[in-house]
Parts: structure tokens; sequence; C-alpha cells
């Protein structure tokens, strides 16, 4: 029976990030909107990013299902520790970005630590970083144990995605999962595009995501975000 039901869930998840992978559309540097730091474009059309932070969402995407190819560079030339003191060098990914107070935060760490983690940062009411700065964040746990992926070496080419069916969220890197769990209902209240977040660290990346409703320009408001 137990070796039926892991069969079952192989293919219930093979068949979901198939299903995710044929949905994803290239999201190019001028479809970000980039709220902190910088990111520009390399000759071959690949993104760059050197800043110590850099923050972006994809306005045009569902916030649901995307991923995020990068190459690790090395530390960047300036650090900036995160409000809990803490110099930590990572990448990862935005979904349900409703604004800077309110998302989901999916983060591959690389050092001092190597791990995926998911964590809420939900500020009812708030939606600048001057009114919320690093408040309400809410570290999510796994339902299911995975295999949690190397620490990226320099120069090395990793993938990570995101896929959110409802309120079950399933991670993957380089094709293997590392992190499934149901999220809080909490997170009904909140929604918004995908996007991107780096801290102490430089990257080449390209970005995927599944395309969503067209947002305003006004929608992009660059700000200072932890």
């Amino acid at each position: 029976m137990r070796l039926r039901l892991h069969i079952l869930t192989v293919i219930a998840f093979t068949t979901t990030y198939a299903t995710a992978q044929s949905r994803l559309v290239p999201i190019a540097r001028r479809d970000l909107c980039v709220t902190n730091g910088v990111i520009t474009e390399t000759l071959n059309g690949r993104m760059l990013v050197e800043s110590a932070s850099s923050r972006a969402i994809a306005p045009n995407t569902d916030g649901r299902s995307v991923a995020l190819r990068f190459r690790y560079l090395g530390p960047s030339a300036n650090a900036k520790p995160l409000a809990s003191g803490e110099l930590r060098r990572q990448i990862g990914l935005k979904l349900r970005s409703l604004n800077q107070c309110n998302l989901l935060y999916v983060m591959w760490h690389i050092e001092p630590d190597s791990k995926v983690a998911v964590s809420i940062k939900l500020n009812p009411g708030q939606s600048t970083h001057e009114a919320c700065d690093a408040h309400g964040y809410v570290t999510i746990r796994p339902s299911i144990a995975a295999t949690q992926p190397p620490k990226p070496a320099v120069g090395e080419w990793h993938e990570l995605q995101a896929n959110l069916r409802e309120s079950e969220l399933t991670l993957t890197t380089d094709g293997v999962i590392a992190w499934r769990g149901t999220l809080p209902r909490t997170l009904d209240a909140i929604d918004g595009p995908s996007g991107l977040r780096t801290d102490n660290a430089r990257f080449e990346l390209t970005m995927s995501a599944t395309p969503g409703s067209t947002r305003p320009a006004t929608y992009c408001r660059a700000e200072q975000g932890d």
C-alpha cells in the first residue's frame, strides 16, 4: 500500500510539474519592475545582478508558478546585513506579491547556511517598506521531508522552481523536490505577481513565470525593501 501511494504521489507531482512547465513564459529584463537594487541585461539576453540587494516583480504574471535559472558569481562587492543582522547570501522568488509588506518568499540560502526556506510576510493594511519594515515574517515548515539542495558553487548553474496550487506549494531545485507543504489560510488575503530577490551575492540569471493580469504602470514603485 505504501509503495502504491508513493507511486501515485510521484505521478501526481510529475503531471503537475509538467503542466506548470508548459505554461511558463520567459521574463525579459524589460518585463521586470525593479523596486530595489540594480538588475541589468547582458549581451546574451540574460539578467545580471551585482548590487548588494535587489528586489523586482514581473507585473504581468499570476504569482503562482515561477522558475529561476541562475549562475552564482560570488559575493557582491558591498555587503548589506538583513534586518536581523545576519549577513546572508541568497537568491529567491516572490509569489502572490501584493506589495512590499504582504507576499510569499521562497529563498535558496547559499551562505552561511545552504537550504531552501519559505516564509510569508504579512502586514494587513500596510503596503510600504516605511510602514512595515522587516516585520510580519512567519517561517513555514514543510509538510513532507525532502532533499535539501547542495550549496551552489561559484560558476555553477542551478534552477529553483515554485508551483503553488491553491494552498499547496511545491519547490524543486535542479528538478528535485526540495520542499512541499500546505500554506496557512492567511495567504488567502493577499494576491499579486511573481518576482525575485537577491542578497549579498552576484548572479547571472533567467526567469520564467505563468502570465497573469496586466497591471498599471503605477503598480511599480521603487522602495528600500528588506
